[in-house]
């Protein structure tokens, strides 16, 4: 055996025996978790693969995705096999996303929080829900789970698979476990084709490409009563909006802000912080500048005083984005990586982004093959290309347009992983019929 093999299952072995060492001591790590709002405190022993409800009979189907946006991509696939009378239960990892899976899931579909990568957690949810076919998302590559499915012979297929830059260079620098870990992947369906080639690279076969699940998922939704507020409590004034803002960046945006104002008096600032539970910090920074702020978050309204309407509630995203008509989109001056562009372009939106977008490569490719946004390099920049805006609406609905082609063009990933993923699922509702027959029905 070389040694390469020999540290690889070392690696994975001592991952899995520091996994059975910590068990005992994760309750006050998820009650940590639980008071700063991580965790839904009613529901953390799914956490530990305990079941909130009965495993229906018949085949059935494990789906997981991190959190909001690869929840909402996954979302049709769902819809697919529960139409075809394949049960699916569906995991998340955060309480946003199973807020708003909650609402969308179809009915006979379940949602639980994933166990943790723990070997009892896991077997625990393996041994309840018994899936005949597990589907993972984007870039949820969990050893332990991966394991478990292989020794249970459960298929395990990767849909809307990428790969950033980061991830894959962390992961060549450890080829022997990549490969130990990704050839126990059924099929990979990937976002592009440098995605599909990274994949390759690191043992995972059959690797397609589909294209990205995101732009044929549904609009994300909104209170159609709550717009109509908002829209009357704004008026006529100018506005924009920052998404999925981290740390770092509200200062950015906030200072901008300020300077805009001097050309425009009745400016409105919506911040959406993308992790709600910093609300406090960010309205503390807002008022260190004078600024007047209002909460979502406190049902406060927009006044004519109000100059930071501040969206500190989840779930919300489809409303914020609809409130104006240029949208920052956060991660990408501080906290590198980007944000999901696909949301406010399908929503009506000129898009601003700082240059650090790797985790939407593609995406903004596309975006800016088609001039539909704008890179900006700092703060000063931002500005300038927000007061552009702002005094141009011919060019805002330019972007716009351009944005909505471009999303029309990218369609199609929802088909194509249809067709890979129904050779898994097929299968599964010749099972469905056999067992009717067996059962008399």
């Amino acid at each position: 055996m070389a040694m390469s093999d020999i540290l690889t299952r070392m690696t994975l072995a001592g991952y899995r025996r520091f996994g059975r060492l910590i068990y005992p001591f994760m309750g006050p790590f998820l009650a940590l978790r639980a008071r700063r709002g991580k965790e839904e405190r009613a529901r953390r022993y799914e956490r530990y693969g305990y079941p909130s409800t009965d495993r229906p009979s018949g085949p059935l189907v494990w789906f997981h995705a991190a959190s909001v946006g690869e929840s909402m991509a996954v979302l049709a696939l769902i819809e697919r096999v529960h139409a075809l009378g394949v049960n699916a239960v569906m995991t998340t990892g955060t309480v946003t996303s199973a807020r708003v899976v909650a609402k969308r899931l179809p009915r006979g579909a379940f949602h639980q929080y994933v166990p943790l990568d723990l070997e009892q957690a896991v077997d625990r949810f393996l041994e309840h829900w018994k899936p005949d076919l597990a589907v993972f998302t984007e870039s949820e590559i969990w050893p332990t789970s991966i394991a478990r499915l292989r020794t249970r012979r459960i298929p395990l297929v990767l849909v809307n698979a990428r790969m950033s830059d980061k991830s894959f260079k962390r992961w060549r620098n450890a080829t022997g476990l990549a490969s130990t870990l990704f050839e126990n992947f059924s099929h990979v369906i990937a976002q592009s084709e440098i995605d599909a080639e990274r994949y390759r690279s690191l043992g995972a076969r059959p690797v397609v490409v589909s294209g990205n699940l995101k732009v044929d998922t549904r609009d994300l939704p909104f209170e159609a009563g709550e717009l109509a507020t908002l829209r009357g409590q704004i008026g006529r004034r100018p506005a924009f909006i920052a998404a999925s803002t981290h740390r770092g960046e509200e200062e950015i945006l906030l200072k901008a802000y300020v300077n805009l104002r001097r050309q425009f008096p009745d400016l409105l600032a919506i911040l959406v912080p993308r992790h709600p539970e910093r609300g406090d910090e960010v309205e503390e920074l807002a008022r260190k500048l004078g600024l007047d702020v209002a909460r979502r978050g406190r049902k406060e309204a927009i006044r004519p005083v109000t100059n930071v309407y501040l969206g500190d509630t989840i779930g919300e995203m489809g409303l914020y984005l609809r409130l104006a008509p240029i949208v920052y989109m956060g991660r990408s001056l501080a906290g590198f990586g980007g944000q999901n562009p696909l949301e406010p372009a399908t929503t009506g939106t000129a898009i601003l982004s700082g240059k650090y977008v790797s985790n939407f490569r593609d995406s903004y490719r596309n975006l800016l093959n088609n001039k539909a946004v704008r890179l900006v390099e700092d703060g000063a920049m931002l500005e300038a290309n927000l007061a552009y805006l702002l005094r141009n609406p011919a060019e805002r609905d330019r972007m716009i347009a351009a944005a909505e082609e471009t999303v029309r063009q990218m369609r199609g990933a929802l088909d194509r992983t249809i067709e890979v993923l129904d050779s898994y699922v097929f299968p599964l509702t010749v099972k469905r019929k056999l067992e009717e027959i067996g059962n008399g029905r």
